[in-house]
């Protein structure tokens, strides 16, 4: 039986002996199986530093401010100076009350035109009457006693030539009605002044012109003066001719004299001209803003011309040297006044004051502040600051100047 069981058993030893090529298969497949996770894993991780990397700088790029540059052009040259001007009453004044009371009535109201010594207001005085009528009956006590003191003095400088009273006598009546002249003058001085004072309950115009405004009404307190409550009752404008203000720049100041033409335009007739005359420049150089204060006369006639409004002045005077312009949106407004940015080296922003010569409209001439070679920012965000790096883009006139 042994000796036909072992070519049974021989064969089954075999097969159990040789498992080698089914495991060496798998352990490659599952080596290959890690080699593939770790290389999917590498790949991802390099994917994933790649697109940080990206967004970084796309975020870095971001992050710089993107403006639009150009130089500033040539601006048009014309022997006409136009600047914003301002229009003021020749002569105005505020009337106040010169003496205490109630209001009892007003003649005038804004707008109307008065003549000089016109009656614009009476005000109800009832203090200053009885301290008159007091200060009256005073000086009646003082006629009196006055008369008294030179009937005695005269009585007693006859009885001193009779000896029938002493000098002493005398001398003393004669100083009580020196001392009585003198009371009489203080009670006279006293009824003048209080008389004076009841004369201002009558409110008159000191000049001619135009009531622009009145502040009380009747039956209102009036207090004498300008000071602690006392209250403007009416306030005088003469309009006929009016002042016109207007700041020349620095560099146009030697062509402004007195007695130059001039005229004004205003927004509310556009069609109209009004001429007006140089009367006088305040002879100096305002050191803040550069320019010289000149006043331009204007007659006003027909009572077009209002006082407060806003006016541009034009002048004929020749140019000099040569002018740059720059868009109106390239002015930024800050507390130091207006500026410009320019783009300077290494792309970064310089923050520079300007001097504004005539105003284009969609333009600025621009007299000191910025070269011709400089790259102006258009439309420079509020949030811009000096030294801030930048982006420049095509958007500006980029003609270089040669």
């Amino acid at each position: 039986m042994t000796t036909q069981q072992m070519p049974i058993l021989e064969p089954e030893v075999e097969i159990l002996s040789n498992p080698a090529p089914a495991a060496r298969r798998w352990m490659v497949t599952a080596l290959l199986a890690v080699l593939g996770l770790f290389g999917a894993g590498a790949l991802s991780i390099k994917a994933r530093a790649k697109e940080q990397t990206a967004l970084s700088a796309e975020t870095a790029r971001l992050a710089v401010t993107t403006i639009s540059a150009g130089y500033p052009r040539p601006a048009p040259r014309s022997n006409e100076l136009e600047l914003p001007g301002s229009v003021q009453a020749y002569t105005e004044s505020p009337i106040y009350a010169r003496t205490n009371g109630y209001l009892l009535r007003w003649y005038k109201d804004i707008g109307a035109s008065v003549q000089k010594g016109e009656l614009l207001a009476d005000l109800d005085t009832p203090e200053v009457d009885q301290e008159l009528s007091q200060a009256q009956a005073a000086r009646q006590q003082m006629v009196a006693a006055l008369d008294l003191a030179r009937t005695s003095a005269d009585r007693w400088r006859e009885l001193r030539r009779t000896d029938s009273v002493s000098q002493q006598e005398l001398d003393q009546r004669t100083s009580d009605y020196a001392q009585a002249q003198a009371n009489m003058a203080a009670a006279d001085a006293n009824v003048r002044r209080l008389q004076e004072l009841e004369s201002f309950k009558h409110v008159y115009a000191p000049f001619a012109g135009v009531l622009t405004k009145r502040n009380v009404d009747i039956g209102a307190l009036v207090n004498a003066g300008n000071g602690g409550s006392g209250k403007e009752l009416f306030n005088l404008a003469l309009i006929d001719p009016l002042r016109v203000y207007v700041s020349v720049p620095e560099a146009d100041a030697p062509s402004i004299r007195a007695g130059m033409r001039a005229w004004i335009g205003l927004a509310e007739f556009p069609a109209s001209r009004f001429t007006g005359t140089v009367v006088r420049t305040a002879n100096a150089i305002d050191q803040n803003t550069r320019t010289l204060l000149t006043e331009v006369d204007v007659p006003n006639n027909a009572g077009r011309l209002l006082p407060g409004a806003y006016a541009q002045v034009h002048f004929n005077v020749p140019l000099n040297g040569n002018r740059l312009s720059v868009p109106s949106s390239a002015m930024l407004f800050r507390s130091e006044g207006p500026s410009v940015a320019v783009v300077g080296p290494g792309d970064r922003v310089q923050l520079r004051p300007i001097v504004i010569g005539r105003d284009f409209g969609t333009s600025l001439e621009i007299l000191q502040g910025v070269g011709a070679h400089d790259r102006v920012v258009q439309n420079p965000p509020d949030s811009l600051e000096n030294g801030q790096a930048v982006r420049v883009v095509a958007g500006g006139p980029e003609v270089k100047p040669s």
